[in-house]
């Protein structure tokens, strides 16, 4: 008998371990489909920023669809380079980081909204302090940030809001290094400090 439970023990496990595996690599399929996309738009960014600009006088653009790349997010501190992806479901946080749907892309004047995994893309987000500097690519254009604040609130506490000015919103679970669901989330804003002319250096 005691074999028998330890055999359905050792299966249940191997099959658990096997669901994470395969999961953690349907991510890193979809994260390097996304960056083949972003590079694929690169060519032609002047005509999709042309033709998606719905008003110069509001800066805002066509909404993009689910689950496709919107942005490149470098932060060279902790060595991240990612392709963010429309949406912040299960699927597209699996791939990257997700902007959320309704906020600005970054670069727009409001609030651009992206978060991630703890465990997986904003794995190093500890590591972050004021004054870092956040680099980003869209439609908008290319960005650079830094860093103005960083605070931690209750999961269950609103925390992210519409601004008039220009700002990017980074957003995960808190604390990072955390077993189980953890209880709070971190919030990290950004402030644009200028405009690159040329295409972002990999972080890595």
């Amino acid at each position: 008998m005691r074999k028998l439970i330890g055999l359905a023990f050792f299966i249940s496990g191997g099959l658990v371990l096997s669901f994470v595996g395969a999961r953690y690599a349907v991510g890193i399929a979809q994260a390097d489909e996304a960056r083949q996309q972003w590079d694929a738009t690169e060519a032609h960014r002047a005509v999709v920023r042309a033709r998606e600009l719905v008003s110069h006088r509001t800066g805002f653009l066509a909404a993009p669809a689910a689950g496709t790349p919107v942005a490149r997010l470098v932060i060279p501190k902790i060595d991240l380079d990612e392709i963010v992806i429309e949406g912040v479901d299960g699927d597209a946080l699996n791939a990257g980081p997700g902007h959320l749907p309704g906020s600005v892309l970054p670069g727009v004047r409001g609030n651009a909204i992206v978060s991630a995994h703890r465990d997986r893309h904003f794995s190093h987000f500890d590591q972050l302090n004021v004054g870092d500097t956040v680099l980003t690519d869209s439609r908008a254009g290319r960005i650079k940030w830094v860093i103005v604040s960083q605070r931690i609130v209750d999961k269950d506490s609103p925390a992210l809001f519409a601004t008039r000015d220009t700002t990017l919103t980074l957003t995960t679970c808190w604390p990072i290094r955390f077993l189980g669901s953890a209880p709070e989330r971190l919030i990290v804003t950004a402030k644009p400090v200028g405009r690159l002319t040329t295409r972002l250096a990999s972080a890595n």
